[in-house]
């Protein structure tokens, strides 16, 4: 299904599209340096993520090689452009093989870090809506995105019916699971997956984390704005546009779609003609940039893999 939607609405944007061109466009007129540059970004990232990762397991008692945890996270993104999110599980079942950490502990972890990275989306979110809040009306209105209009079609009895809906599906959920022999093992298993939740609570260094977690979104953005100076057509749009479609784009891959793609590339195509873009040249920018990067997200995992196995050769053999 994540394929399906996102190949339907990439099929949307690019019909009738020319892409004999493309190959213009990469061999002639574009800066592959900036592009080079902006690697080392991307993988940095996915680094930092590693490496704050090992800390909030270390206060629950998993103390994984950071040369796991890293790798883990590399195969993490690989796999979840298959499967849009299961790179969050896949990178805990990475750990329990390869270093023994405990799954649920670790998945709690997982659940810590989205929270928080979040509340730190939220708040540049935020702060970027009050510095551009014209541009973003703009898109709104021109994409027909309204949440007063979704909202609107609830009134107070729909929001009361809805939450005590919620209420009894979790109660009939918990008898049922009383009932079956699973029991216990779910109740294991969430209890680790809490552990993990509360381990910020207990992380040492937290000025560290606090820079680990700035950082990882730090070099998200300096991996996509760098892309801009890779196109006389982007390169002078400045570093406020680049924060306004990094947003709109970070927002855009909820969507559940293999990397966002799709979604990602209606939300910051549009974003850019609405910057003064033309439309082709929007449609020429999301394509190389989005493909380009997730060309290295598989390269990162194929790399995660056979790094892990070839470490865990050495050691059968010793």
């Amino acid at each position: 299904m994540p394929l399906a939607l996102g190949g339907t609405i990439l099929y949307w944007m690019y019909r009738g599209f020319d892409f004999k061109s493309i190959k213009n466009i990469l061999l002639n007129e574009m800066n592959w340096t900036w592009m080079i540059l902006s690697f080392p970004f991307g993988i940095l990232a996915q680094m930092f993520r590693g490496w704050r990762w090992r800390q909030t397991l270390s206060p629950i008692g998993e103390h994984p090689r950071t040369y796991t945890a890293i790798n883990s996270i590399f195969i993490s993104y690989a796999v979840s452009l298959v499967i849009p999110r299961i790179g969050e599980f896949m990178r805990c079942v990475v750990l329990k093989k390869h270093d023994g950490v405990s799954f649920p502990k670790a998945l709690g972890t997982v659940v810590t870090e989205r929270v928080i990275d979040s509340l730190l989306v939220a708040i540049v979110t935020g702060l970027t809506l009050l510095i551009q809040m014209r541009m973003f009306s703009t898109f709104f209105s021109q994409t027909g995105t309204s949440m007063n209009s979704f909202f609107s079609r609830f009134s107070t009895t729909g929001y009361i019916v809805t939450a005590i809906c919620g209420l009894a599906a979790l109660i009939l959920l918990h008898f049922l699971l009383k009932k079956l022999s699973l029991y216990e093992r779910v109740k294991t298993t969430l209890s680790g997956i809490w552990q993990g939740i509360i381990s910020l609570k207990n992380v040492k260094n937290i000025p560290l984390f606090l820079f680990y977690t700035i950082a990882i979104w730090v070099c998200y953005f300096l991996h996509y704005y760098l892309t801009f100076f890779c196109f006389e057509f982007t390169a002078n749009l400045g570093l406020q546009c680049a924060l306004v479609t990094f947003v709109v784009g970070s927002i855009a891959v909820i969507v559940p779609t293999p990397n966002g793609a799709g979604p990602w590339h209606f939300a910051v195509k549009t974003m850019l003609i609405l910057y003064g873009i033309s439309d082709v040249n929007a449609l020429y920018f999301v394509l190389i940039v989005h493909t380009v990067q997730t060309l290295l997200v598989i390269i990162l995992g194929i790399y995660g893999c056979n790094a892990l196995a070839f470490t865990d050769k050495l050691r059968k053999n010793k």
